[in-house]
């Protein structure tokens, strides 16, 4: 079984004619990111068929970003403050918020990937995640026109309340305090943390986190998004994680009894986001205009509203 198969069981058949159906909406966006032109059957089963990384209609699109998902928060409200400037591409954009290993594996499958029974194949315009992916990818000649846009940094989330009392980043070795963990394969977070553990607790506190506790059990790594942690803290089946600040504060945002457990500097690491026009893009001239967009005040505005910094003003 694959990790696409856990997502998701679909046995929808798709063909790129005129939309015989539309997409369910996404169990967190409230269907804020579906067109104005949403057309035909909504088909949707709660966590059972509802495809929550899969957003519109990549049939007709103008626009295909990939987006790595910690940001899936902000895109609804992205893609409306875009389309309101570009009202030509309402209902024309599609995008993906897989984990960024996943999309690049997608990428490098010339856009097909397979979720259950479920085969999709669209190429991607603009490809998003962290600045150091994208600059390697540039150095290949995979991408062009790079864009930083954003900053990130890593905060411990904890049940409203803090009952296990976790204060540091050293609390997460202690015996019987249960983890939900990026995974490593996929999540490039993972490399983020793992840092963070050692300057706070050297190797020890790492391979306690990451390797002792997850042998026994004791730490549960993500099978799809580290946004599995908050899922896995209400339902108490763990303690404690480590994810982006922004997603700390999402989770408070919409009202989830979820606080966070804030990362001294020294042993904190900042996410720095990028973006750029993928290879052979079959829109690059709309995907330029989209990474000019996220560094203008409105877009700046939104990501700050989900916890998100702006860059540096010497790095613009």
């Amino acid at each position: 079984m694959t990790v696409f198969s856990k997502l998701i069981s679909v046995f929808l058949a798709i063909s790129c004619v005129p939309p015989a159906f539309s997409q369910a909406n996404p169990p967190w966006s409230k269907g804020a990111n579906d067109p104005a032109t949403q057309k035909g059957y909504v088909f949707h089963v709660p966590d059972v068929d509802n495809i929550p990384d899969l957003h519109g209609n990549p049939c007709d699109a103008r626009l295909v970003i990939f987006i790595g998902g910690n940001q899936f928060f902000v895109l609804p409200q992205l893609v409306a403050a875009f389309t309101k400037q570009h009202p030509e591409l309402a209902g024309h954009i599609y995008y993906e918020t897989l984990p960024p290993g996943i999309l690049r594996k997608q990428i490098a499958a010339d856009g097909a990937i397979t979720l259950g029974n479920f085969t999709l194949q669209v190429k991607p315009d603009v490809y998003e995640a962290g600045k150091r992916t994208l600059l390697q990818m540039e150095q290949k000649g995979e991408l062009s026109n790079v864009v930083e846009y954003a900053t990130n940094n890593l905060e411990i989330m904890v049940p409203a309340g803090n009952p296990q009392h976790i204060q540091s980043l050293k609390d997460l070795g202690r015996p019987g305090i249960r983890l939900s963990m990026p995974n490593p394969e996929w999540e490039g977070v993972a490399n983020q943390i793992a840092a963070s553990l050692r300057k706070a607790g050297g190797e020890p506190l790492y391979q306690s986190v990451y390797q002792s506790k997850v042998k026994d059990g004791q730490t549960v790594l993500t099978e799809i998004h580290h946004r599995q942690t908050p899922m896995r803290i209400m339902s108490r089946q763990v303690d404690a994680g480590v994810t982006w600040a922004s997603e700390v504060h999402f989770q408070q945002s919409i009202g989830d009894p979820i606080q966070g457990v804030t990362i001294p500097d020294n042993q904190n690491a900042t996410a720095i986001y990028a973006g750029g026009v993928v290879r052979n893009a079959p829109h690059p001239a709309i995907a330029a205009q989209w990474l000019a967009f996220l560094k203008t005040p409105e877009a700046q505005t939104i990501y700050h509203q989900y916890g998100f910094r702006s860059m540096p003003a010497s790095s613009r």
